[in-house]
């Protein structure tokens, strides 16, 4: 999870490489075009499901570092796509769109290889912060299409295993990498991915949710049609406002125990925080682990 400063924390984060391999393996193909603005036509939306952005209220947890059941009731919780949804819960599911996971290597050898990013001298460009995931390039039309084919599956399995939502990771990649040198992305074409994925989720009846980059919150919202937000730290990196100003209470906040520069109480009284806001260990690890810290915020006056 890693937001525009590379900031993030999970080291259980979008473990989905067996879903990845065992689609790309079989041929599977995601039931969408490219968005209108390619020139395609966009898939019809779901008839069956309605799309709702997660509850403002209620008790909420962040669980990539691993699933686990809650012990005082949940509202809202957030797995990674390989986790199964609970039951009578709000169900975000977590996909990296834009960046490579861990384990999914052999998907991308081969042909697919010309889908990352490569700097002038023809390297593979890695996430500095995490350097088991490359970064993926959909700088043209071609390749965005080429990559949904890929990623696009991972977003179906969130809604056939019944969660209510996604959540889309590293969205910020242009901003990152932008440099001709080391690496360059089209910032157009990383827009025109995200619509790709939020007209995806939107035609499989799932809510989709902008991760961090809280300079492209109002063109997330208004322009690419994200339904809600999930940020991390912005409380830390005072960029809270930036998101509940376009997104109103559809935020959610996770601020992480290592990275607080004020007590967790200050940032509970803050005007700005998301109505759903947590303390969180930064590896999200579950209760009983080593480490583990869970806290949240009283409800707003």
């Amino acid at each position: 999870m890693i937001d525009e400063s590379g900031r993030g924390g999970g080291d259980g984060r979008g473990l989905v490489a067996g879903i990845f391999l065992v689609c790309l393996l079989a041929g599977c193909q995601p039931s969408t075009a490219a968005p209108s603005g390619s020139g395609a036509t966009p898939p019809a939306a779901s008839p069956t499901r309605e799309i709702v952005p997660p509850p403002s209220t209620g008790r909420f947890d962040y669980q990539l570092g691993g699933a686990y059941a809650p012990t005082a009731g949940l509202d809202v919780v957030v797995r990674d796509v390989t986790a199964s949804p609970l039951q009578g819960v709000y169900n975000v599911c977590y996909v990296n769109g834009f960046q490579t996971q861990p384990g999914d290597e052999l998907a991308w050898q081969g042909e697919n290889e010309s889908l990352l990013l490569h700097d002038d001298r023809g390297r593979l460009v890695v996430d500095p912060d995490w350097p088991d995931e490359h970064i993926l390039d959909p700088s043209g039309r071609e390749q965005r299409e080429r990559i949904l084919s890929l990623v696009g599956p991972v977003i179906v399995q969130c809604a056939d295993k019944g969660f209510d939502a996604v959540e889309i990771d590293n969205i910020d990649t242009s901003s990152r990498f932008d440099d001709r040198t080391s690496g360059f992305i089209d910032p157009a074409g990383s827009r025109d991915l995200a619509t790709l994925y939020v007209e995806l989720a939107h035609a499989h009846g799932l809510a989709i949710g902008q991760k961090n980059a809280a300079e492209l919150a109002e063109t997330g919202r208004r322009d690419l049609g994200f339904d809600f937000a999930i940020t991390e730290e912005c409380a830390a990196y005072d960029e809270c406002a930036a998101f509940t100003s376009v997104y109103g209470e559809n935020v959610l906040q996770i601020e992480y125990v290592d990275n607080l520069p004020v007590p967790f109480a200050t940032v509970c009284a803050a005007d700005e925080r998301a109505p759903l806001t947590i303390l969180r260990d930064r590896d999200l690890v579950p209760p009983g682990s080593d480490g583990y810290v869970y806290e949240q915020c009283p409800p707003k006056p």
